[in-house]
């Protein structure tokens, strides 16, 4: 399964988005745009991401910037993936 799929249906889990996440594309806006998306799912997200990739986000490395769009979420992962 592709990264970005992966971080799509991470979004539906911790949002609890149903369906609404198959709609989604890179550009489609996150923080802001979802009201399911407040500072508290930023955290459980992170978690969430960190959990499923088997991966270490650093505070430092966190930004409005990650959670703009699907596409920056999806990006920063492959990132920190190394892909």
């Amino acid at each position: 399964m592709a990264t970005c799929e992966e971080v799509k249906l991470l979004l539906a889990q911790v949002l609890q988005l149903g369906e609404r996440v198959r709609q989604f594309d890179r550009s489609t806006p996150l923080m802001g745009s979802l009201p399911e998306f407040d500072s508290m799912m930023v955290i459980a997200l992170i978690t969430a991401l960190e959990e499923h990739f088997d991966l270490t986000i650093e505070d430092d490395e966190i930004s409005a910037e990650i959670f703009e769009t699907v596409g920056n979420l999806c990006d920063f992962v492959e990132r920190k993936l190394g892909r």
